[in-house]
């Protein structure tokens, strides 16, 4: 007879390789029924769903496993033949739901091109209405998948994979062991790592086949987030503050304009378009917003050569916020991001896809893990041809904790530039000024009180910034690219801005280059904006039609109207020419108002169209 460890040890472990084995089978299942959906992706590359899958497959499995391993704590100190039936009832309830979650899945797919997500949910209060909706043979095939499924992997989880427990001579230090390392693999599992971010659906995304990187995503884990995400959002709209009809009616009016007339900065209709998004940039490190002088001199020239938004607000307070605020136009939310649901994504606008659709070559760079915020995946959907993070980068760079600096990241970006077929949208994520701040660089800056390390950081991606213009301007593409640098969001700064605050939120927006219409260059566009409106002006730029940005709007229009809305933690800011106003969701009050003499706006009429936009911007997200 086995020792009482090895029979721990032994059925642990089987348990968790029997649960690797099932994910698997369920895709190949998927692949079979939905194999009209796989043309052109490869054979080598579809087989890398059974790679890329790995990470979210050990996180669903030690979420499964946390129940066995109390089993079997138990069992080290007292075994009973209904601990061994405890398991078995256990592996058939996961096995039933795995079966329903992935067969439900494979047998939508091609209607719905998602995974089952928690919206799904509310479809199962009307079975009739699901059962008049389905086709034949999925009402037919799903059910009987799910129970083949079942049948088979419980008998093989009893012939093969189960451990009958038999209580032997107890191990003491074995016990102590056991109970105090094993929760710790099964949290390193779920987690994915130590570190402060959890795994997420990026972990599994790696093609820009859609199909494939859905098929990587492991289905129970999804399904799990996505309810953990939204299970106080499934019905109810937690910023219904008008009938919907009032809302809607008030976003509508503030979105009008009288005409769709547009200023045209550009010499050419098809640029290239090169894009900086800065990591963190508040306004008040830029002079000609209101920061003090030397904190980003190149910056300051560059505006000699570009148009220059004096009054843009950040979408939200965190990058994946930002980024579906400059390629989708959308708002962030305030107690959920886009990013982290991609079954969302396919209801969003891309910039760029709308540009592949003009011919362009799109690529995307940044020296660290795109993993934070679920941004990968996000960024795959775009459909950006190439995409590469810190462990793509080849080339023997020094690796601080965040990833690869910018002084060495942006001579990367500017040979790859020089690949591109013409025309292209290349864009480059920033880093440096990401705390801990450990580039290597002598402290230039010595007077702020606060932020110190972020305002030398500034400094710092500035002189990288410079180094990359004066190398780029010998390149033969320069004088036909647009150059867009743009911030990701807000951060503190040396003026210690209340967060709430506008001022906490203003950001950085320029466009500029050679291929900017000379007498454009140095001018400054001092509209109420935010960087959810880069995607219709930089369109309109290129004579594209932008109708599918809702939220967004061209600034460079001249009846455009002016406002700003930005998100924070269960709260948001409004801005208008001349005033502002800031909600604090959780306790339902006003954090600040302001309005001064020369706005054309009353207090209930700045509150009405604040509240409005946050209550219909989330019905949107919750319809996704």
């Amino acid at each position: 007879m086995k020792s009482m460890p090895k029979q721990l040890i032994v059925s642990f472990l089987k348990q968790i390789l029997f649960w690797f084995i099932v994910f698997d089978f369920t895709r190949i299942v998927f692949i079979i029924i939905n194999f009209g959906y796989l043309k052109g992706t490869g054979f080598i590359h579809t087989l890398g769903v059974f790679w890329y899958s790995i990470p979210l497959d050990l996180s669903a499995t030690c979420y499964i496993m946390v129940l066995p391993f109390f089993i079997l704590t138990v069992q080290n100190f007292y075994s009973a033949k209904w601990l061994n039936i405890l398991n078995k009832s256990y592996v058939v309830i996961i096995l039933i739901l795995i079966a329903i979650v992935t067969s439900a899945e494979a047998g939508i797919y091609g209607e719905w091109k998602t995974k089952l997500h928690y919206k799904a949910l509310l479809y199962l209060a009307h079975p009739d209405e699901i059962a008049a909706s389905a086709q034949l043979w999925q009402v037919i095939a799903i059910p009987l998948i799910s129970f083949f499924e079942v049948v088979i992997f419980f008998f093989l989880y009893r012939k093969v994979f189960f451990t009958r427990i038999v209580f032997t001579r107890r191990h003491i230090l074995f016990s102590i062991l056991f109970i105090l390392l094993a929760p710790l693999i099964l949290f390193y599992g779920m987690r994915g790592s130590f570190m402060k971010v959890p795994i997420n659906q990026s972990q599994s995304y790696y093609s820009r086949y859609e199909t494939l990187n859905w098929i990587s995503v492991n289905s129970l884990w999804n399904l799990g987030s996505s309810i953990k995400r939204n299970y106080n959002m499934l019905k109810v709209n937690p910023y219904h503050y008008y009938s919907d009809n009032d809302a809607f009616s008030t976003v509508k009016e503030i979105f009008s304009a009288r005409n769709d007339s547009t200023e045209h900065l550009l010499k050419t209709p098809r640029p290239n378009i090169v894009m900086f998004i800065l990591e963190g940039w508040s306004a008040d490190l830029i002079e000609s917003l209101g920061g003090e002088k030397g904190i980003t001199p190149f910056f300051h020239e560059l505006e000699k050569n570009g148009v220059l938004f004096t009054n843009i607000y950040t979408n939200g307070t965190r990058s994946q916020e930002g980024m579906t605020g400059i390629f989708s136009g959308f708002p962030a939310q305030t107690i959920t991001t886009l990013t982290q649901q991609p079954e969302k994504y396919h209801r969003l606008p891309s910039l760029i896809k709308n540009l592949r659709g003009q011919g362009y070559y799109s690529s995307f760079y940044f020296g660290g893990e795109l993993v934070y915020g679920n941004i990968k995946s996000y960024l795959v959907f775009n459909g950006f041809d190439k995409l590469l993070e810190e462990k793509d980068l080849h080339g023997n760079f020094p690796h601080a904790k965040l990833g690869v600096h910018d002084e060495y990241t942006f001579p990367y970006f500017l040979k790859e530039i020089g690949k591109q077929k013409e025309p292209f949208f290349s864009s480059i994520f920033t880093m440096s000024t990401h705390s801990p701040y450990d580039f290597i660089m002598e402290e230039k800056i010595h007077w702020p009180q606060y932020e110190k390390k972020y305002v030398n950081a500034a400094y710092y991606t500035d002189n990288c910034i410079k180094n990359f213009f004066t190398e780029a301007k010998k390149e033969k593409w320069y004088n036909n690219t647009l150059f867009v640098l743009v911030s990701d969001h807000s951060h503190g700064s040396y003026r210690n801005h209340h967060f709430c605050s506008p001022d906490y939120h203003k950001i950085v927006m320029l466009l500029c280059g050679n291929v900017i219409r000379d007498n454009y260059k140095g001018t400054q566009v001092s509209k109420v904006g935010s960087q959810t409106d880069l995607p219709a002006i930089i369109l309109a730029q290129l004579g594209i039609d932008y109708s599918g940005f809702s939220w967004s709007k061209n600034l460079l229009q001249p009846a455009c109207p002016e406002f700003a809305f930005y998100a924070y933690d269960d709260g948001f800011g409004w801005v208008r020419p001349g005033a502002y106003f800031t909600f604090d969701a959780r306790t339902n009050s006003e954090c600040m108002l302001k309005i001064d003499s020369t706005a054309k706006i009353t207090n209930e009429e700045l509150v009405r169209q604040a509240k409005s936009y946050m209550q219909c911007s989330f019905q949107q997200y919750m319809d996704f």
